[in-house]
């Protein structure tokens, strides 16, 4: 009977934390190449990189542009939101309470993590 209360507690406590918020980043990590492999500076949220490399995105559930700053390559390339797979494991163990602190703190949200700028 002590193990049942015991189990029914655990769960309880876990459908209250937000899976995303506990096992993912505040940030979303990205691999950004070009085509043809040509070092070029981008922008990306006002930060600048030099990729190929790896771009740091805030996981704020808005769309991305990286910006480029070659002629030879497009001249943006957009990053849409998805949804982080832990957040999905959330909703089917049935964390209402979860889903919702996922929701809040935008850790449910993610981005591609290969993204490919087209150069000539």
């Amino acid at each position: 009977m002590k193990m049942i209360k015991v189990a029914l507690a655990a769960a309880a406590l876990s459908s209250l934390a937000g899976c995303a918020t506990m096992l993912s980043d505040d940030v979303a990590t990205v691999n950004v190449a070009t085509s043809t492999g040509k070092k070029v500076d981008i922008t990306v949220d006002g930060q600048q990189y030099t990729v190929p490399g790896i771009v740091k995105l805030a996981k704020d559930g808005e769309d991305k542009v990286i910006e480029a700053k070659d002629p030879a390559c497009a001249s943006s390339t957009a990053m849409t939101t998805q949804i982080e797979p832990t957040f999905w494991v959330n909703i089917l163990s049935l964390g209402v309470f979860g889903s919702t602190t996922d929701s809040a703190t935008s850790k449910m949200w993610t981005y591609d993590k290969n993204v490919v700028i087209s150069c000539q």
